[in-house]
């Protein structure tokens, strides 16, 4: 039985996979290589690139008109900035694949069995090793490098330079077409040379690019059909729903798609007749979050690098005024896959996402809050969400100046705790949904409990105008969207005055909709 996969490469034989000719340009692929031209494939982590092109590796040599080779270089990572190190790294890799690939080469198998043998690496020696087997092959070289920006200083320098080196010579003694494939393009990449103290850019040691590719999510259209095709195999169904709903949380992030469905289909309903609906997912969903797989892990663990932190600590607190943020930046956190540009705003990637970030963040706090479930729950079940907020107040005013000094997001430190707080509180008993951008000014808060659809929107105070007046009309609007039971519009003062004066609680009418502002 084919089964959705998470880890590694696709297996057509044993995954359902969304195909090649849908998720590039097959034509343009080929026109390239065709062209003799070097070029780069990049998009984030897990999202199908390692499939995709051993896929169109394959392909290549089932034809018959080139030689096509699929190496993966991240083992020489270690080696840094030794790049004779981390070249000989790469020339094992080489044979391995080679040997695995291309078995009937055995004339350059040969030639780099000695090389390595006999230990004699240069700075050219890559070069000369291609040089070597462009010369002797039958048929021209088509060679996909992948993991290219695992590679560290100096040796990821020296492998740019010796692909630019033998350009000239393409086809007849180097490589026909060269793709490199990574998170980066290779035209972001700031590379600080150990040899040449000084840092050298992607774009000057690699100047040969004709093109950049992005591997795309997959569209709406590529999960039904990926989910269809379980479908097809055990009569198990997705409703309309189920994958309209897979797609809005997921934004058609590739691994999160698969992991999704993986859950519904493999762990949650294991009963072919059973249809997988909207809940399903939502509570697949949850189990992920929960369960903090690899995929999730890694991610959390880009947050805390200085250059994504302050862009997620922005994105958090909806700041609406303009920063300046480095354009580097901003493209490395986009390369990443954790943002992406939507109405001209900067956005988490996707809910799932959205909701990853806040729950990691604040994950030991959560753990060491003094707080239980019980306290908060009326007798006949329902959330007393007065009395929960009442008590973050005083929480927050005894405990605030502590535990926001722990948080490296210092702009979203209030965020950040309250959210804990509810996280806390909710967990194993109802969900909290967040909303957040770059420019909303807020951060929307939806906890759903049994019936109760609670919303609260979270705030900076700025000014009576914009905080208040703009703050309930939001508040008020995202009742109506989320179709609330009740509403809150909690404002953080971080202006240095006497707590009892930023304290206090009122009841405010916009339109039908009552809302309780609570500062503090």
């Amino acid at each position: 039985m084919k089964f959705f996969t998470t880890a590694g490469p696709i297996r057509p034989e044993k995954n359902y996979y969304v195909p090649l000719s849908t998720r590039l340009n097959e034509q343009e692929l080929y026109q390239l290589i065709d062209q003799e031209k070097y070029f780069v494939l990049h998009a984030p982590r897990q999202t199908g690139k390692t499939s995709t092109i051993l896929n169109l590796a394959q392909q290549l040599n089932s034809q018959g008109k080139y030689t096509a080779l699929y190496v993966n270089v991240e083992g020489a990572q270690a080696a840094r900035n030794d790049y004779t190190k981390g070249i000989y790294t790469i020339l094992e890799e080489f044979l391995d694949q080679i040997k695995n690939q291309l078995p009937d080469q055995e004339h350059i198998i040969s030639y780099i069995a000695t090389l390595l043998e006999v230990k004699s690496i240069t700075g050219a020696t890559l070069k000369t090793m291609l040089s070597e087997w462009s010369k002797n092959s039958t048929k021209p070289i088509v060679l996909f490098i992948d993991e290219i920006d695992s590679l560290v200083g100096d040796t990821l320098i020296s492998v740019l330079r010796q692909l630019r080196s033998g350009y000239a010579q393409r086809p007849d003694a180097f490589p026909q077409s060269v793709c490199l494939v990574g998170v980066r393009d290779v035209r972001d990449y700031r590379i600080w040379s150990h040899e040449d103290q000084q840092m050298i850019l992607g774009g000057s040691a690699f100047n040969i690019k004709a093109q950049s590719l992005r591997l795309s999510d997959f569209t709406q259209s590529q999960v039904r059909d990926l989910y269809r095709q379980h479908t097809a195999a055990t009569g198990q169904h997705f409703d309309d729903d189920a994958i309209a709903y897979a797609f809005e949380i997921t934004q058609g992030q590739p691994w999160l798609v698969n992991a999704l469905a993986y859950q519904a289909c493999f762990v949650m309903v294991t009963d072919r007749t059973q249809t997988i609906t909207k809940e399903i997912i939502e509570q697949a969903k949850e189990a992920l979050i929960l369960r903090r797989d690899t995929h999730l892990d890694v991610l959390v663990d880009r947050l805390q690098e200085p250059r994504v932190r302050h862009i997620i600590d922005a994105i958090i607190t909806g700041i609406d005024t303009s920063i300046d943020f480095p354009s580097d930046d901003i493209q490395y956190a986009l390369d990443l896959g954790l943002i992406a540009r939507r109405n001209n705003n900067l956005v988490i990637a996707n809910p799932i996402y959205q909701e990853v970030l806040p729950r990691e963040l604040t994950y030991s706090t959560q753990l060491t809050m003094p707080q239980q479930q019980l306290w908060y729950i009326n007798p006949d079940g329902l959330l007393n969400m007065h009395k929960m907020l009442t008590e973050f107040t005083q929480f927050y005013r005894e405990n605030s100046a502590i535990w926001l000094d722990k948080f490296a997001y210092k702009e979203a430190g209030p965020h950040l705790l309250i959210m804990a707080f509810f996280q806390r509180i909710i967990n194993g008993g109802g969900r909290v949904h967040r909303e957040y951008a770059l420019g909303r000014s807020r951060l929307d808060v939806l906890i759903i409990w049994k019936t109760q659809r609670i919303v609260v929107e979270l705030k900076i105070w700025h000014s009576p105008k914009k905080t208040l007046t703009e703050g309930l009309q939001q508040t008020a609007d995202y009742m109506d969207r989320s179709n609330a039971t009740q509403g809150h519009l909690v404002i953080f003062d971080r202006q240095e005055k006497d707590w009892n004066d930023k304290i206090y609680t009122r009841v405010e009418k916009v339109g039908n909709k009552t809302i309780t502002v609570w500062g503090m």
